[in-house]
């Protein structure tokens, strides 16, 4: 799905998400409060309430009541195989039939590095 078709949580969720695994929110740091998020993102609180949810219910984050939201172990990791899993079943076909079809080899993409 094109990233712009999305709902608008599921692009915060990959926001966070990219976040926790490059490390720039690591293991036990505290998430911005949903204000503040939703502020920097010029989203609705709601909508940050919404993303949040859905990392606390998948368990990469846990919530200290009256303090916040916190990644918890092993949330990085988690979070790449899954990312990595999905690029495998769902962007990787569209990218190689792609490739097929433009006449372009992996070694060529590999010839600019």
């Amino acid at each position: 799905m094109n990233q712009a078709n999305r709902p608008v949580y599921l692009r915060l969720r990959d926001l966070i998400a990219a976040a926790i695994i490059e490390g720039r929110y690591e293991e036990g740091a505290m998430l911005p409060s949903v204000r503040a998020f939703a502020a920097e993102q010029g989203a609705n609180p709601l909508t940050v309430a919404k993303a949040y949810q859905q990392f606390q219910n998948d368990g990469l984050v846990e919530v200290q009541r009256g303090v916040g939201m916190f990644v918890v172990s092993g949330a990085a990791s988690r979070l790449r195989a899954r990312e990595r899993d999905e690029f495998l079943s769902e962007e990787w076909p569209e990218i190689r039939a792609r490739m097929e079809r433009l006449g372009i080899a992996a070694s060529d993409l590999l010839a600019d590095c």
